[in-house]
């Protein structure tokens, strides 16, 4: 297996399991999934701990179905005085694709997954030339998730049974700038361009290689692979097959999870207790008890833990076990009728980020909206600040080609691993962070909604929305102008702040609570940093919510929306079609509301400043239209 560095949390996203990434030799190599995890470089288990990195989130893992979480292992030198627990982990990475060619003869070869190093071109050597071969730049895949090498063979003899004792075969460029300069050729044999490999219907519904690979016109179909599992055996898929490079932005989407730490209880010493109860050595303690089929009990923490327990009554110890073992919240949580799963799970955060809290992960101060100016505070039911957040971020699976998907969550998955563990896990990390969080005026939103104007500007939108929905099978979701006024403030407020505070556009990230439930609506907005170390960061965005300061912010964001430098063409995109990915923009471009797409919930869709501001010709029907006079 090749090596290289990777970041812990690089293996998360972007180079989780079924991810593509070039090492520093040039080789491009593809991460193995979660079976091959936590083994040591020989693939031994047996020095190998995996409960010191457990991560436990309650939430998150309730709704994944998982038990628990893990850390992505780190490498370790070991030396002869330590223990060997957990010494000189890897994680291991394949050499992919396995297509070579040689830049000078164009010779192909295939190689193993497990090749190491640099590989001399055989015909080159022989005619005393110095030539290595190199991975060729094209893949192919579909959106089912499945990648393989291109099948050049079946594409020069244009049929889905090419021979297997074949001449050799050559790739080489005829200049050209497109994919018709490229040739694959056999020696004596057929030849064939590459012209429109990677063209297909925006449905990907149906794919140029799929239809066009066989004379005889018979769809040539993914076999899914999957060369990440370390295997070379298709598991049957039947979706069309595209071409692609593998460079190409595409070729793959991490589904990440991520949940906001609330506290299991409302008593700030039995959550303080449960914190405790998730932390190595206990933790490690209780998992070998409940591995046994034993109850932990509070005398067994005493025996084993003394001095850590001992601040702590049976009867909190006692309510901690409880909550860490079954995994349940001594929080009152409602549902709410026509709440879906994820309106529900972030209803919870929402309940939780409008009062005040003080527990070692969730630091929140309420602001007195008295102390802010009344010409923005008019707009706002809530301004909470939070000093101290913790957010876990889990990959519970991937797609190809389209970044959304209505694969269920035992498919995505499913992807990850050859075979499925007896205690399910995936792999999480969590980071410390701060943010600032604003709820809009609900009886001031309802009536703006109301306007017929606001409807006839969005509708056009939605409609594309729920088109894109349809085309591509994706799970089904509902969207309003208040999802889109709230999306827009909460990139046009992140744009700003990286002008105030000092973060990175890359550092903050949005989330963003909305429900048009009449019994329990929301309209919320989380702007967060949670790219600092186990401390937590340094205050900068607070500071920027307090009295005094938020207002100027809020100034300067919305007095900005109101000119864009691609004005007024932007603006009027809004009436003529939309913009940007898939078109689901309105008046929003890289000029005035765009920020890096790790940082958007949407991937830099469904935004509109023409709600925030209004548009040139009708500017009344802006939400904060009136917020920067006076």
């Amino acid at each position: 297996m090749p090596r290289g560095p990777v970041r812990r949390g690089q293996l998360i996203s972007p180079f989780g399991p079924g991810a593509m990434m070039i090492l520093p030799d040039g080789v491009s190599v593809i991460c193995c999934g979660l079976d091959h995890w936590f083994k040591d470089e020989s693939g031994y288990t047996e020095t190998v701990d995996q409960r010191e990195f457990q991560v436990d989130e309650w939430r998150l893992a309730a709704r994944l179905n998982v038990t628990h979480f893990f850390l992505p292992p780190d490498f370790r030198v070991v030396r002869r005085s330590e223990p060997p627990t957990n010494g000189y982990l890897t994680v291991p990475f394949l050499r992919f694709p396995q297509w070579h060619y040689c830049t000078r003869c164009g010779l192909m070869r295939k190689l193993p997954l497990v090749t190491k190093g640099r590989i001399k071109c055989a015909e080159c050597e022989e005619r005393g030339w110095t030539r290595y071969i190199v991975q060729v730049p094209f893949v192919a895949m579909c959106d089912a998730g499945h990648i393989q090498d291109f099948p050049w063979l079946e594409w020069v003899y244009q049929t889905a049974s090419p021979p297997q004792d074949h001449p050799p075969m050559r790739l080489y460029s005829t200049g050209g700038m497109t994919l018709a300069g490229q040739k694959i050729k056999v020696d004596g044999g057929p030849e064939r361009t590459l012209a429109g490999i990677t063209n297909a219907r925006p449905d990907g519904t149906d794919t140029d290689l799929s239809r066009l690979l066989d004379s005889s016109q018979t769809p040539f179909l993914c076999p899914g692979h999957r060369p990440w599992l370390g295997t070379d055996e298709g598991e049957g898929c039947g979706h069309p097959l595209r071409g692609t490079l593998r460079s190409a932005a595409n070729v793959y989407f991490a589904q990440i999870q991520n949940s906001i730490y609330l506290p299991r209880s409302e008593d700030t010493t039995v959550a303080e207790v449960i914190s405790l109860l998730e932390q190595p050595p206990i933790s490690t303690f209780i998992g070998i008890l409940t591995t046994a089929g034993a109850t932990p009990l509070p005398d067994h923490l005493k025996t084993q833990f003394r001095e850590l327990v001992q601040p702590y009554t049976d009867r909190q110890l006692e309510q901690a076990i409880a909550a860490v073992c079954g995994g349940k919240s001594h929080r009152q949580s409602l549902d709410i009728e026509g709440d879906d799963a994820e309106t529900g799970f972030r209803r919870q955060e929402y309940d939780t980020l409008i009062n005040e809290a003080d527990f070692d992960q969730l630091v929140i101060r309420p602001a007195d909206l008295g102390q802010y100016e009344a010409n923005f505070s008019q707009y706002f039911s809530n301004v909470t600040l939070i000093h101290k957040l913790q957010e876990t971020r889990a990959l519970t699976g991937f797609t190809r080609v389209f970044a959304d998907s209505d694969r269920d969550l035992s498919s995505l998955q499913g992807m990850l691993r050859r075979t499925q563990p007896a205690e399910m896990w995936l792999p999480a990390y969590k980071v410390f962070g701060e943010g600032i969080f604003l709820t809009l005026d609900e009886q001031r939103l309802l009536s703006w909604e109301a306007l017929p104007e606001i409807q006839r500007r969005v509708q056009p939108l939605i409609d594309r929305f729920y088109d894109m929905q349809q085309a591509r099978h994706l799970y089904d979701r509902r969207i309003g102008p208040r999802y889109i006024l709230l999306h827009t403030l909460a990139h046009l407020l992140m744009n700003r702040l990286t002008f105030e505070c000092g973060y990175s556009s890359a550092a903050l990230r949005e989330r963003l609570y909305v429900s048009e439930n009449p019994s329990a609506p929301m309209a919320g907005i989380l702007i967060y940093t949670a790219a600092g170390d186990a401390e937590g960061t340094l205050g900068g965005l607070v500071r920027m919510g307090k009295p005094r300061r938020l207002e100027p912010l809020l100034e300067r964001a919305i007095a900005g929306a109101k000119w864009c430098s691609a004005d007024p063409v932007c603006m009027e995109m809004g009436q003529s079609g939309g913009q940007g990915p898939d078109s689901l923009n309105l008046a929003a471009c890289h000029g005035c509301c765009l920020v890096p797409e790790t940082a958007c919930e949407e991937f830099n869709r469904l935004l509109d400043r023409g709600l925030v501001i209004g548009p040139f010709d009708n500017p009344v029907i802006g939400f904060f239209n009136k917020a920067t006079e006076g």
